[in-house]
């Protein structure tokens, strides 16, 4: 793992493999560890690049708001240090909105865009009241709040079938500090639609979903596709899909990789 200073702020990374630069981004509650069983195929013929996000990880926390502008700074940041002009990006859930934050501050530096469990858009009014009662409860009692955050997003079926796996989620995302939850929750509530992003730009984009996801309603979440060039995958799982489905979604990615 390697650092840099953003803003006196130390933000940690990988940087693996020689090729196309290809950067990994977790969502809310994770960080880059969610990918290590996917790094060494993918940096075979790639260099793979994960990134902790503001307040997640190893990265520390720059403020009480982290907005979606602010992490994709961070990424710019990493990426200039590594001097690597344009990359593909994926980015999970949280780290679906920081991608599409960096494409539009960004847009010559990207190559290719993967949103994975994640959508374009902004959150409804029902969704940030619910980032507001999430700030109460995980203030209110921390490790039962992450503890259930975590069991709520995988499908049903899995949630026994898969309670190591679940276990060990669970523990990486005991590792965030409150302020960085508390900050990620504030800057997910304010981040803006940018639907547009997958309507306009000339890069492929493939949108990955999960069918029984209880985040992420698959039929308004494809909406946003229709009309676009944006190739969409789903499974049949929840919306941990580098989990739930992790033979089939490298087969995915290692393909869009290819053809890009």
């Amino acid at each position: 793992m390697k650092d840099i200073l953003y803003k006196n702020t130390k933000i940690s990374y990988s940087d693996t493999g020689k090729g196309t630069a290809i950067v990994l981004l977790h969502g809310f509650l994770e960080n880059k560890t969610m990918w290590q069983d996917f790094i060494p195929e993918l940096s075979l013929k790639n260099r793979i690049i994960t990134i902790d996000l503001l307040g997640h990880g190893e990265t520390e926390c720059l403020g009480y708001v982290h907005s979606m502008e602010d992490n994709a700074d961070v990424v710019h940041e990493v990426l200039s240090n590594l001097r690597i002009r344009k990359a593909v990006f994926v980015g999970h859930s949280m780290g679906g909105y920081v991608a599409l934050a960096f494409a539009e501050l960004f847009p010559e530096s990207i190559k290719g865009l993967v949103l994975l469990n994640s959508t374009s858009r902004a959150d409804s009014d029902e969704r940030k009241a619910n980032r507001d009662r999430a700030i109460v409860a995980v203030k209110q009692n921390y490790a039962s709040f992450i503890r259930m955050s975590i069991a709520n997003l995988f499908s049903e079926d899995n949630r026994e079938k898969l309670i190591d796996e679940i276990e060990k989620v669970k523990t990486e995302a005991l590792k965030t500090p409150l302020q960085g939850i508390v900050a990620s929750l504030e800057g997910m509530k304010i981040r803006k639609d940018r639907e547009v992003l997958l309507h306009l730009t000339p890069y492929p984009k493939l949108l990955i979903l999960g069918e029984k996801d209880p985040v992420l309603n698959l039929v308004e979440t494809k909406e946003q596709i229709e009309n676009t060039t944006v190739q969409l995958v789903t499974f049949p799982d929840g919306h941990m899909s580098t989990i739930e489905n992790k033979k089939e979604l490298l087969k995915v990615l290692s393909l869009f990789f290819k053809n890009i």
